[in-house]
């Protein structure tokens, strides 16, 4: 695309200086001639007074030597003939050129006339003497004379043309640039989002109808890729969320008994929870680099929820003598989460309480709710987590068994969707303290400051 343009520009441009510059010399030409016979003319009926006057030999050949033109004998003047005087020819006053074919020619127009002669043209100009006749002024033009600043203006002419040749090139070359790099770039980002490389994006520059293509592709690749990461993420969630019933069926499961339908529930209970914890790991290791997708926030009811999922672990915590606190959820408190993200994010956390904590370890749920956050507090009376850090990169882990690393991320996720944050630290019961920071306003989490600022006032259970 980029040689055709160039080669339509410089077809167009070559079209439109031949068409103007040959007419424009061939005028510039004729200008010339016209302006030196004029001023030949202008010369030659300088003698006309003179002529008028006399027709004397000697008094012509003064005035004729007293001209540049005679001086330099360009001028002559051819008298008519005398009345008897043999051959009738006339004579003949200075440097004499023209032909007698010409002399007769111009008598019997009664008009300049010009006629060729070797070394240039000589202008013939009749004119009346006192006697009646016509005599007829001949004045020599040299060639140069004629063609005098017409090779310079043709030169001109000539620069300007190439000039406008190559600008024209040169400004179809850079649109053509304009146009074409835009295309393989975004012709080159095709390619490789088809081969799998999903970062591949296109800059969103050139001529309008590129830019929205490259604009276009470029949130087509976005959504490619948050598609690729949701399907990705709702895979290995989803497993994790069946951790839940997978729990409770484990601890009912130890509660069967001896025998071998215990022995084979306890078993099959047991290859469930490996497989899930394959699909988790097998999503986790298929997942894109990309960032974190947002999670859409209908918003619900914070307090109601905990209540709700307290009531469901309330039984299992009754069943292996866990001692349960829950304190803030006696008035309604809207959060911008969806109320899914919201159950998955505390049953990920009460799981894991169950599931690394022995028996008998105590916990509570604490929701505080401030002007710009609410917060979210889980804490037992376990052993603890050794290194947070590690525990809240998603597919860590804690290096249980049975670990994921993904129950965390759950929560992590579900609180910087809102500006917030999850941390963890020490809780007053001995264990562990997961404080879950989800924003109000958008405005993202609080410094370490500000989160102990929030704890300093805590409601009262």
């Amino acid at each position: 695309m980029r040689w055709a343009l160039v080669k339509v520009s410089l077809a167009v441009t070559v079209m439109v200086v031949v068409a103007f510059a040959v007419p424009l010399g061939l005028v510039v030409k004729e200008m010339a001639r016209d302006r030196a016979f004029s001023n030949a003319e202008r010369r030659a009926a300088g003698l006309a007074p003179v002529l008028a006057i006399t027709t004397d030999h000697e008094q012509l050949e003064r005035a004729v030597a007293t001209t540049d033109d005679g001086a330099e004998g360009r001028l002559a003047v051819h008298l008519p003939a005398t009345p008897g005087e043999p051959g009738g020819k006339g004579a003949a006053i200075g440097t004499r050129r023209a032909g007698d074919a010409d002399l007769a020619t111009t008598r019997a127009l009664g008009r300049a006339t010009i006629a060729e002669v070797p070394g240039g043209s000589v202008l013939l100009q009749p004119t009346a003497v006192s006697s009646g006749q016509v005599a007829v002024v001949e004045l020599f033009v040299p060639e140069g004379e004629v063609s005098n600043g017409v090779a310079t203006a043709w030169l001109v002419l000539a620069l300007v043309g190439v000039a406008l040749i190559v600008g024209s090139v040169a400004v179809a070359d850079r649109l053509g640039v304009r146009m074409v790099q835009p295309a393989q770039r975004l012709a080159r980002a095709a390619h490789e989002l088809g081969e799998g490389r999903l970062g591949a994006r296109v800059r969103e520059e050139g001529p309008p109808e590129l830019k929205s293509a490259a604009v276009a592709f470029n949130s087509m690749a976005d959504q490619v890729v948050q598609l690729l990461a949701n399907e990705r993420e709702l895979a290995a969630d989803l497993s994790h969320r069946l951790r839940t019933p997978l729990t409770v069926l484990r601890l009912n499961a130890a509660s069967l008994g001896s025998g071998p339908a215990a022995e084979q529930t306890r078993a099959a209970v047991e290859q469930l929870e490996r497989e899930v914890d394959t699909i988790i790991r097998t999503a986790r290791e298929a997942k894109p680099q990309t960032g974190a997708t947002p999670i859409v926030a209908a918003g619900c009811d914070a307090s109601e929820v905990v209540r709700e999922r307290m009531d469901f672990w309330s039984a299992l915590a009754e069943d292996e003598g866990r001692e349960v606190r829950v304190a803030g959820v006696e008035r309604p408190v809207r959060i911008p989460v969806a109320r899914p993200e919201l159950v998955a994010a505390l049953d990920a956390l009460l799981g894991n309480v169950f599931r690394h904590t022995a028996e008998g370890t105590a916990f509570s749920v604490d929701l505080h709710n401030g002007d710009d956050a609410v917060i979210i507090l889980v804490s037992d009376a376990g052993p603890g987590i050794p290194d947070p850090a590690a525990a809240l990169a998603r597919g860590a882990g804690s290096g249980r068994d049975g670990s994921t690393g993904l129950g965390l991320d759950i929560v992590r996720r579900m609180a910087e969707s809102t500006g917030g944050d999850v941390r963890i630290g020490h809780s007053v019961l001995g264990g562990t303290e997961i404080r879950v920071w989800i924003g109000l306003d958008g405005r993202g989490a609080g410094t370490g400051e500000g989160g102990r600022g929030r704890r300093g006032r805590r409601r009262k259970a």
